[in-house]
């Protein structure tokens, strides 16, 4: 994975998931990607902001409720 460009198959294993778990997450637009050609690609850089947002959402959440 030194390419910043990524396939499906790279994503999962950075992700840790199933490709077909990578597979369904991109086609419901919760993955940013791009198509080439009939291919999925993803950019590494991406890739690491949806994760810093899906952890800083997860993080703030639990925050608004423990002051409820």
């Amino acid at each position: 994975m030194d390419s910043d460009i990524m396939t499906i198959k790279e994503v999962s294993t950075y992700l840790k998931l199933k490709e077909k778990t990578t597979y369904r997450l991109t086609l419901e637009g919760k993955l940013p990607a791009f198509k080439v050609g009939a291919s999925w690609r993803f950019r590494k850089a991406d890739i690491d902001s949806w994760i810093k947002k899906q952890t800083e959402g997860s993080t703030g959440e639990k925050g608004k409720n423990n002051g409820v």
